[in-house]
């Protein structure tokens, strides 16, 4: 999903749980993991609660960079 959000020109370098509300894939209160389902192409610079060990390394194999808040 996070591929087709690029592909899609709705987000470049960066996401962010602001990003996701914004696009209404999350609501303000809820707790944001990324899961490691699916591929990731673009380098990008992912910011929510938590990562599943699989979803970190796909991030970074793509060169981006995975921040848990």
């Amino acid at each position: 999903k996070i591929q087709a959000l690029v592909d899609s020109g709705k987000i470049t370098d960066t996401l962010s749980l602001e990003t996701l509300i914004i696009h209404r894939l999350a609501g303000k209160n809820d707790l944001v993991k990324i899961l490691g389902n699916g591929e990731l192409k673009a380098k990008l610079n992912i910011t929510v609660h938590k990562f599943t060990a699989t979803a970190k390394a796909a991030i970074e194999a793509a060169g981006g960079e995975a921040v848990a808040l």
